[in-house]
């Protein structure tokens, strides 16, 4: 089922690379109530981006290394500053 929004998935990943999101703005931007369009649950479950807790209200989801190289696996890479 992920094949089929996979380019969804970069782009919200690499969205999330370019900087790091407050959750609400993330939840915004991608939750969808259709089922078969996960986008950000697929990435959260295949350890593509992260929620962290910063001290604030609004928690930050940030790009994890394993997103990183899924970047550059997807030739996704070349905007980012990391």
């Amino acid at each position: 089922m992920a094949e089929e929004h996979e380019p969804l998935i970069l782009d919200l990943v690499e969205w999330v690379a370019v900087q790091p999101r407050p959750y609400s703005q993330v939840m915004e931007a991608w939750r969808t109530s259709c089922p078969r369009l996960p986008v950000w649950e697929d990435a959260v479950d295949r350890g593509l981006v992260e929620r962290k807790q910063d001290g604030t209200a609004d928690p930050l989801v940030s790009v994890t290394s394993a997103g990183l190289d899924y970047l550059k696996r997807n030739g996704r890479d070349s905007k980012l500053a990391v």
